[in-house]
């Protein structure tokens, strides 16, 4: 028997017209690097959309292939197109998007905004084909011309040049953007000293709070599973690429072992490896070097939970991710001052400054043997921590998408 209209929802039926739900929110990201890449900025953009469509909306990713030929699959909640691809023949493991239009992608998705996470070629690409549709754009910067010298093969001399260049580049496409955004407030002040002269939003990529977080459990378990000697860990996690200055860590450890029994791990890959492997060989601490390699995001908890201290001896952080999520998990830091690294360490661990490897192993030293002074910068780390919720980040980049599509 038919249900009188009196007896329904009034939500349901406001007269005699059906009221249809609207829509939720449709998003699409534009990005260069996405898993399985490995790298930071890969990583932001995956937990962007993922949380993103955890949190109701509608979201689509644009980037390239990882194997070559164009697909489109539901990957994690998320409507992933991904760009036919080339190899790039000066690095190995990375790849290059064959150039194209995206109109025809663009206008079947509809979306509410763009939101790009570079300016390289899907980048670009999104933007212009944003444009051309009348959909809003908010671009997010990870971009720094360091990170690129090495796979460009600039030499020194040229770098300078090279990267007045990029950056004149940066901003004839960012220029585009309605909203702009990048990690820090330092890498807002750097775009400002390249001469960006538009208006940039700090917004912290965030990291989830619930899944790192101190471990109770006997490191020596976590140890055990990625196969490490149960003794003194300092803990490295990211690409092993030059910009990262890896070396000083391996340099660094010959003085720690003068003090006290400890090793490196190094989790992520990279195309520095071999020549880390070797010159940890040739100063007598191979023994005590472990390369890890790619380790799978379920499984990062555990690996921070392995460590008794991080290194982040990179000069060309933008944020970093990775030391953000040992913070989180209550490890201390001992990081170089460089670039926005300094923001994440006050009164959770030490600075030195690039190159000072001695500095570098005397800060180590001074953790990994005091196990008071390891217990205070590790639940001080966690505490900086929980003011970079990926929860309010996401929230934050909503409120955004609403300001620039009204």
């Amino acid at each position: 028997m038919a249900m009188p209209l009196r007896s329904l929802p009034e939500t349901v039926i406001a007269s005699e017209t059906v009221i249809a739900p609207e829509r939720p929110r449709r998003v699409l990201i534009s990005t260069d690097t996405y898993p399985p890449d490995v790298n930071g900025a890969a990583y932001f953009t995956h937990r962007l959309a993922t949380g993103l469509a955890e949190r109701g909306n509608e979201v689509h990713v644009v980037c390239q292939s990882e194997a070559g030929p164009p697909t489109a699959d539901v990957v994690d909640g998320v409507i992933v197109h991904r760009l036919r691809s080339a190899p790039i023949p000066v690095h190995p493991t990375m790849r290059f998007t064959v150039p194209t239009r995206l109109d025809r992608l663009v206008a079947d998705i509809k979306p509410d905004v763009l939101h790009t996470q570079g300016h390289f070629v899907v980048g670009r690409a999104a933007i212009a084909a944003a444009r051309r549709a009348g959909v809003p754009v908010v671009a997010t910067n990870h971009f720094m011309p360091d990170n690129l010298f090495q796979f460009c093969h600039i030499p020194d001399r040229l770098r300078a040049r090279a990267g007045r260049l990029a950056w004149r580049d940066f901003s004839r496409i960012f220029n585009r953007a309605d909203h702009i955004t990048t990690p820090t407030p330092l890498a807002a002040g750097l775009l400002a000293d390249q001469g960006f002269a538009r208006e940039v939003e700090a917004v912290s990529c965030g990291i989830d709070l619930a899944r790192f977080h101190p471990h109770s459990e006997p490191k020596a378990w976590a140890r055990k599973l990625f196969d490490l000697p149960d003794r003194p860990t300092v803990l490295f996690v990211g690409r092993l690429d030059e910009e990262k200055c890896l070396d000083e860590l391996v340099r660094a450890l010959p003085l720690v072992l003068n003090e006290t029994d400890a090793q490196v791990a190094f989790v992520g890959k990279g195309n520095q490896r071999a020549e880390l492997e070797r010159l940890a060989k040739r100063i007598g601490v191979g023994e005590r070097v472990f390369f890890l390699g790619f380790v799978p995001d379920e499984n990062m908890p555990q690996a921070f939970a392995a460590a008794d201290v991080f290194a982040m001896p990179g000069i060309a952080e933008l944020q970093s991710i990775a030391t953000l999520e040992a913070m989180a998990s209550g490890l201390p830091v001992v990081a170089a001052d460089a670039m926005a690294l300094p923001h994440l360490v006050d009164d959770n661990g030490y600075l030195f400054q690039p190159g000072d490897v001695v500095a570098l192993a005397r800060h180590l030293t001074s953790i990994l043997t005091d196990d008071g002074l390891r217990t205070r910068f590790g639940k001080a780390s966690r505490e900086l921590a929980l003011t970079h919720d990926h929860q309010s980040s996401l929230a934050r980049f909503e409120q955004i998408y609403d300001e620039v599509t009204r």
